[in-house]
């Protein structure tokens, strides 16, 4: 399980391209290493991957097939930047809401506005998904636990702070980029049940 508090960025470094399967390797930061074994779950840009190999700083994640179509992990390149949470602790903090790592789709960026120390992103998902976005909902993008601002057909936006913009690589981000998206699960259990128990009456 992850919170959706992003404890930073690291860049790819390495990319082993197979078919329906890659291999890639993540410079994490020092104070992201400690206690970190083989098995591991952390997530990249939101996305639950399992620690394969640790050598110094460089730790590899395979990504099969389901995860390389769904994920935007599959546009990575060497070089990029990729959100990296480690799995939650008992007693850690949960700043953000609880979350699985498990991408349901991605979300094109489809406007930016800026001000003075605020920017609003607009997002656009495949509507069939929309139902489970609501207005002051959480949501997570690239692994980043967030509010949701205004919801429109097929849009919602989330309004970040600097250090969300700072911290993250959503402050990178440019029009129709995409991010990997995960539902509130809570939410996503109510909703559906809500739309079972219509459907029998």
């Amino acid at each position: 399980m992850f919170t959706g508090i992003v404890q930073g960025t690291a860049p790819v470094i390495a990319i082993d391209e197979k078919t329906h399967f890659r291999t890639h390797k993540v410079k994490l930061p020092a104070e992201l290493l400690t206690g970190l074994a083989l098995g591991a779950s952390v997530a990249n840009n939101g996305c639950c991957l399992t620690v394969i190999d640790i050598d110094g700083d460089i730790v590899s994640f395979d990504l099969m097939k389901e995860t390389l179509a769904i994920t935007n992990l599959s546009a990575i390149q060497v070089g990029d930047l990729v959100n990296i949470e480690r799995a939650a602790k008992f007693g850690d903090d949960i700043g953000g809401h609880l979350m699985s790592g498990h991408i349901i789709c991605q979300a094109e960026i489809a406007k930016i506005l800026t001000s003075e120390n605020n920017r609003q992103i607009w997002f656009k998902m495949p509507e069939d998904l929309m139902k489970y976005v609501l207005y002051k909902g959480f949501i997570g993008i690239d692994g980043i636990s967030l509010t949701i601002g205004e919801v429109s057909k097929g849009r919602f936006c989330v309004h970040l702070i600097p250090e969300t913009l700072e911290r993250t690589t959503l402050g990178s981000k440019r029009l129709s980029d995409k991010v990997n998206i995960e539902i509130d699960p809570q939410t996503q259990a109510v909703v559906d049940t809500v739309e079972r128990v219509l459907a029998n009456r």
